[in-house]
């Protein structure tokens, strides 16, 4: 990923700064010395929302998917317990 690396003080003083770059490439702002967030153009962002969105399985493709009962499991039956009311 090509951009800068800000620490977390720095893109608290020079946010600004961060989102102009941001509208260019990503930003990574660490913590402690370690990546925390990227920060990223909107446009991007709703880019990858609509990858991410298009490669997963509808919900009717997910049921479809599940293993079927072909006969080979024994249907149990279950009695109701008495209750005392």
């Amino acid at each position: 990923m090509s951009g800068t690396t800000w620490s977390v003080q720095d893109a608290k003083n020079r946010f600004s700064a961060v989102v102009e770059a941001a509208r260019r490439a990503p930003q990574t702002v660490t913590k402690h010395g370690k990546p925390a967030v990227v920060v990223i153009d909107a446009a991007e962002y709703h880019r990858l929302r609509q990858l991410e969105r298009a490669k997963a399985p509808s919900f009717a493709e997910t049921l479809l998917a599940m293993p079927q009962d072909d006969g080979s499991f024994a249907a149990v039956t279950v009695r109701p317990r008495d209750l005392d009311l």
